[in-house]
């Protein structure tokens, strides 16, 4: 059985969660997120927390129960924290523009890349070369960001590229260095 999966949930001020037959929605001040439960896996709403059970004994019950945890875990966090995650542009001529609910970037080839921000999220620039996303649901947070990320990934000569703010690029020598 997982750790994690027993350990007891605490429910932030401002924060409601109910549980109907399999679906847990979190409501909180940003929005509301909804999760569907594996079968055999139940959750347990106590005064200020909340606590997930697994009545099956089956290797696909056990193995989602750390994991429901960890999911309703972030939807707290979500709908009242929200998520961020910053991404920086490093080259010459490389710049992000916001336009509307279109992301452009301009990373070096012979076209601009189009990237349709999704439902939920927000991207906001804080400059030519540095970016924003927010939003409720981690998982969409993380993966727009790696969308990003993918365009024109970080290279290691001359760290010309699309990475996180707080990536570290582990940098290399050229062949001047071997001679």
């Amino acid at each position: 059985m997982s750790r994690i999966g027993k350990r007891k949930l605490e429910i932030p001020t401002g924060v409601t969660v109910t549980v109907n037959e399999n679906v847990v929605s979190v409501k909180g001040p940003k929005g509301e997120l909804n999760l569907t439960l594996q079968d055999g896996l139940k959750v347990a709403i106590e005064e200020n927390g909340l606590t997930v059970t697994c009545d099956k004994v089956d290797k696909q019950s056990r193995s989602m129960y750390g994991t429901t945890n960890a999911l309703i875990s972030n939807m707290m966090t979500g709908v009242s924290k929200g998520y961020e995650k910053g991404l920086e542009i490093i080259g010459v001529g490389y710049r992000f523009t916001v336009k509307g609910k279109v992301l452009d970037i301009i990373a070096g080839y012979s076209h601009h890349v189009e990237l349709t921000i999704p439902e939920g999220l927000t991207v906001e620039q804080v400059s030519n070369t540095e970016i924003t996303v927010k939003g409720i649901d981690k998982q969409l947070v993380g993966e727009f960001a790696a969308k990003i990320r993918k365009v024109r990934k970080p290279e290691p000569y001359k760290g010309k590229g699309i990475r996180y703010k707080d990536e570290f690029i582990r940098r290399k020598e050229g062949k001047k260095a071997s001679k």
